[in-house]
């Protein structure tokens, strides 16, 4: 008979989202009976982690933690943990790649231009590619970090004469429309949520400041048009390789149709975050949808004991 192992749940870690990894990982914590949080200081898995005695849940935004570093050492140490494959990590934290994915499956993305930061393109050159109107943003960063909205040439000029000489890059036409956020759960569909920042702009900090943003849930579209986003987000979660749950954001443009900007593996939990807004649409309560989202780990865990 298999021993029973212990949540150990992984938040923290060095990011420029460290802060609200540890609310995260708080919020995970409440709900996980027996569970240890363990809040780490270096990007660094845990030595004394035992894949006989521990199921791993990472909750690390950014660095570390979607970009399939944590995996990667889980993987390479027999530890069952929850959430995407170091695989599906590397590829959906770099947009430009999963772009790539994304197109070859159809799915409808917005049009961009990757750059790394020592080589810069000119604002000319983005402006006549993309538009006067553009978003520019790290290509392999979560949660709006470094993200900058512009409009017109001087804009973008004084951007990209701002941005930092290392990194890569990616340059987006703006799109106008209402942002919007789908969660993915054990690779079905939860529900849509309307997204409306009081300053116009998702950022940073408006993602993360309470009262920042108004939430519409379930978003006030209609059923047909649910599905679709639905359908497209359980194809997008497929594509990429990932598994047990994720998010995905899209814009709906005035024409009706619906654009991809990005999915997610390391979702936020904290009180603001879309993922668990996203399975309340569905009648799924924060408690519900955390233990939904690591009982996967343990049957892994289970089932490597037998083998």
């Amino acid at each position: 008979m298999s021993t029973p192992r212990q949540a150990v749940i992984l938040c923290g870690a060095i990011s420029p989202e460290r802060e609200v990894s540890l609310r995260s990982g708080k919020a995970v914590a409440s709900v996980i009976k027996d569970s240890q949080l363990v809040e780490l200081n270096e990007n660094i898995l845990p030595a004394w982690l035992d894949p006989t005695k521990h199921v791993v849940i990472p909750v690390i935004h950014g660095d570390f933690g979607e970009d399939g570093q944590v995996q990667a050492a889980c993987e390479a140490r027999g530890l069952a943990f929850a959430g995407c494959d170091s695989a599906a990590s590397r590829l959906c934290i770099d947009k430009v790649a999963t772009k790539k994915v994304m197109r070859a499956a159809g799915l409808p993305v917005v049009p961009e231009v990757a750059f790394n930061g020592t080589q810069k393109p000119s604002a000319e050159k983005l402006v006549a590619e993309l538009g006067e109107q553009l978003v520019i943003k790290p290509a392999d960063k979560g949660s709006s970090v470094g993200l900058y909205v512009l409009n017109g040439l001087a804009e973008v000029k004084a951007a990209l004469a701002e941005i930092p000489a290392a990194g890569q890059w990616m340059a987006e036409r703006r799109i106008h429309g209402r942002e919007m956020s789908i969660g993915i759960l054990g690779g079905k569909a939860l529900g849509v949520v309307e997204i409306v920042p009081k300053t116009g702009v998702y950022d940073y900090k408006t993602k993360y400041t309470q009262g920042s943003s108004e939430y519409l849930v379930p978003a006030p579209i209609s059923a047909d048009l649910t599905l679709r986003i639905q359908r497209a987000a359980e194809k997008l979660f497929a594509v990429t390789g990932c598994r047990d749950f994720a998010r995905a954001d899209l814009f709906l443009e005035p024409s009706g149709e619906f654009i991809f900007l990005e999915i997610n593996t390391m979702p936020g939990m904290t009180e603001t975050s879309l993922l668990p807004k996203s399975a309340s649409c569905v009648g799924i309560d924060f408690a519900t949808l955390v233990q939904q989202m690591v009982a996967p780990a343990f049957t892994r865990s289970q089932l490597h004991n037998t083998l």
